[in-house]
């Protein structure tokens, strides 16, 4: 067993989040309900993130990621209704796990207390536009602070959507600059994932910001 801290990143897919904590230190279990055969944390377990086969409160630090479809232009669709809002359950779940925990979604989304953060704090992209990709953050299961930069738009920006057979919805968009999936992949600092993956993600620089916080969390609160 690693000497590392543990984290467990629920609803991993291919692992965005999990790369930026293992560079800010954690030991990282990946869970899913699909296989992630690109997943490149430390260890993975196929199963359902709101019934992990853990007892939580062996992780030292817990992310969670629960679908953001309900919360987007997704849920105006006329199949909106099969996309739930796993947010209050995974909170509860959380919450009586009584470990440090972040959850992550998009805009909208019904987070408490929560940061923004967006890719150009940390200067993601590519040399003709930018990455913004604004996720929010709640922290748990009392409130701990994430420093951040301020969020400059400078350039146009580099899109990372999920699309049908493995293609970005934007580049069949009229007038939306067109991008290759290496772009997009250098965009998001993830060059292990596929497209449908990289929609799906977080760049790691924002979990390596906020895994960074919450191990001087951990370390003051010991």
């Amino acid at each position: 067993m690693s000497d590392r801290p543990r984290a467990l990143d629920l609803f991993c897919c291919s692992g965005g989040a999990t790369k930026g904590l293992q560079r800010a230190g954690f030991h990282v279990t990946g869970v899913d309900i699909k296989p992630q055969p690109r997943y490149c944390g430390d260890a993975f377990v196929q199963g359902d993130a709101l019934r992990p086969p853990f007892d939580l409160s062996q992780f030292d630090f817990i992310w969670a990621s629960p679908p953001c479809q309900a919360h987007t232009a997704l849920r105006t669709m006329h199949n909106a209704r099969e996309h739930a809002d796993l947010i209050p359950a995974t909170r509860e779940m959380l919450r009586a796990a009584e470990v440090l925990y972040v959850i992550e979604n998009v805009p909208g989304a019904p987070l408490e207390r929560s940061i923004m953060l967006c890719g150009t704090m940390f200067g993601l992209g590519i040399e003709e536009a930018e990455l913004r990709r604004h996720r929010h953050f709640e922290t748990g299961p009392h409130y701990w602070s994430i420093p951040h930069a301020p969020c400059r738009h400078r350039k146009k920006t580099i899109g990372v959507y999920g699309g049908g057979h493995g293609v970005s919805l934007h580049r069949h968009a009229k007038g939306v600059p067109c991008f290759t999936a290496e772009q997009e992949r250098r965009a998001m600092d993830m060059p292990w994932a596929t497209v449908d993956g990289l929609s799906q993600a977080i760049p790691p620089a924002y979990a390596h910001a906020i895994g960074h916080a919450a191990l001087q969390h951990l370390r003051a609160a010991a």
